[in-house]
Parts: structure tokens; C-alpha cells; sequence
């Protein structure tokens, strides 16, 4: 992309998603994700009712009267943004593609975060590891993460979910808060590696989808292209038996995927393209507070 197209994009990304996350965001996140815990702040004199295992022997024994510890909540985040980058992103029917989806979604994410005083990291994947951009604070950061979200290219077409929660693991070594970003067309299974990931970090799934993926158009044959396999099928769309197979492997493919997340404990939430992210947002919110 030239670098003057790619810089209008960036700003008007930033333009829209930082209104929304000044504007509408603005107390939610900071309930909806809770920091690490407590952090100490400070010593005071022991009163009565205090945890006498915060007691602070050491200033007690100096100061000749007993004193305690005070702990205050460390709201400081990490936010990692799991970003699928494989090529089924790369399609859409109506308003956008699903990929343009994800950038704004995890751009007004990205600023919400620093609006909050958290670091922000991204990691691409398609069934590798494509990129991994370390946490860290600043509107100048979140400007990369756009252009990365914006332009980057992977090497790889095919998903595996587990690549990015497995590599998580290891290269966050602290609790953080990781969105998950995909359309979740995966054979794989990645339940284990879910569960196993939400166990250390506060992990939330966000799944985008295409129209077309839930119901196919009365138009005659169609030539219908796997992106991630490149294999292509045709299929008689006119057939009523036709369309509502199809409807019947969606209504089937995303219970299963509902099913693995609630089993593993993910909160998470499903948004199609031409539907309003920011209310899907603002339920995802609601619904951990």
C-alpha cells in the first residue's frame, strides 16, 4: 500500500475508534477489566479491625507502636490483541471485509487501553506466528499497531487457534487481559488450549462473521473458493435443499464453537458485518461487570 494511503487510513481509523473509545468506552473497560490485583501503597498505624497478617514488623519494631500495611488496587493492565490474519479475514459481502472489522474493533480496544494507562501489545496469526509487537504504552504505539493492523501481510493462509494461545504462555509471563480476534474457522481443536490459556490470563473471544456464512443467496450456481485451501466447489444455490444444508452446517458450526468457549470459561461475543460492533462491545462490557 503507498504510504500516503496508508496514512489517511490510519487516521481515519483513529479518528473513529479513538471518538468512540473517549466518548462511549470511557468508564466501561475500565470496570469490565480489572487490574492485577493489590498493590502496596503505604504504612499507617494499626486500627482496630486491620489484618493483623498485614502488619508491617519491621517499621513496628522501629517506631515502638505496631503498624500496618495498606493495599491499594493495582489497576495498571496488560492487553494483548490476538489478531487472526489468515486468509477466510479477507472476504466480505456487504459493508466490509472481516478483516477491516477486526482493525477498527481492536483499535478501539487499543485506545481504550491507554485512555486507561495500560500497555498495549499485538500478536498476528494465521497457523503460525506471523508477528509478535511486545506491550507498550502511547498514542505513538497504538498509530503502529494500526498501520500493522492496516497493512501487514502473512506469509501463511491456514488458522490454528492454539498457535497464538500456546505462544501467549511463554511470552507474557505476567496475568494480561488477551482478545481473541477471528472468525474461528478452524478443524483444529482448540479447546485445551483455551482452557489452559484462561487459566493464566483473562482471555475474551471476539468471533466475526459474514452475512453469507449464515445464509447463502437465492443466485443460481455459484463458484464458492476455500481462501485458506484454495480448493472451490460449485453449488446450485437456487436448490432450497441446497441453502438450508448450509444453514444447518452455520446454526451447527457456531454452537460448537459456543459450546468450547463456555466449556473452557471464555467470555466472548459474536459479531457479523453489517451488524454494529460498538453495541456488541458495550453488551461484552456489561455482561463482566
Amino acid at each position: 500500500m503507498e504510504t500516503s494511503e496508508l496514512i489517511k487510513k490510519v487516521r481515519k481509523i483513529e479518528i473513529k475508534t479513538r471518538g468512540l473509545s473517549n466518548n462511549i468506552f470511557a468508564g466501561q473497560y475500565q470496570t469490565a477489566f480489572k487490574g492485577r490485583g493489590m498493590a502496596f501503597s503505604e504504612v499507617r498505624e494499626y486500627q482496630y479491625g486491620d489484618e493483623p497478617r498485614d502488619i508491617d514488623w519491621n517499621v513496628t519494631a522501629r517506631m515502638n507502636k505496631l503498624y500496618t500495611k495498606v493495599f491499594e488496587e493495582e489497576r495498571e493492565l496488560t492487553v494483548m490483541l490476538l489478531v487472526d490474519i489468515s486468509n477466510s479475514l479477507n472476504f466480505g459481502t456487504s459493508v466490509c471485509m472481516k478483516r477491516d472489522m477486526v482493525t477498527e474493533i481492536a483499535a478501539t480496544i487499543a485506545f481504550a487501553a491507554i485512555e486507561n494507562n495500560d500497555k498495549v501489545g499485538l500478536m498476528f496469526f494465521s497457523d503460525r506466528i506471523e508477528k509478535f509487537i511486545p506491550p507498550k504504552k502511547g498514542r505513538k504505539h497504538i498509530l503502529y499497531l494500526i498501520r500493522e493492523l492496516i497493512d501487514f501481510e502473512p506469509e501463511s493462509n491456514a488458522t490454528n487457534i492454539s498457535v497464538p494461545l500456546e505462544f501467549l504462555m511463554g511470552a507474557v509471563k505476567k496475568r494480561c487481559t488477551a482478545f481473541l480476534m477471528s472468525d474461528f474457522i478452524d478443524e483444529n481443536d482448540y479447546k485445551n488450549a483455551l482452557t489452559i490459556a484462561n487459566r493464566k490470563h483473562d482471555l475474551v473471544a471476539i468471533q466475526v462473521y459474514d452475512k453469507r456464512m449464515e445464509e447463502l443467496p437465492d443466485t443460481g450456481l455459484m463458484k464458492v473458493l476455500d481462501a485458506e485451501t484454495g480448493q472451490s466447489i460449485y453449488l446450485d444455490t437456487s436448490s432450497k435443499a441446497v441453502r438450508t444444508a448450509h444453514r444447518r452446517w452455520f446454526e451447527e458450526n457456531r454452537a460448537r464453537i459456543k459450546d468450547t468457549l463456555t466449556r473452557s470459561r471464555v467470555d466472548s461475543i459474536s459479531i457479523r458485518t453489517d451488524q454494529d460492533y460498538v453495541k456488541a462491545l458495550m453488551d461484552l462490557f456489561a455482561k463482566r461487570n
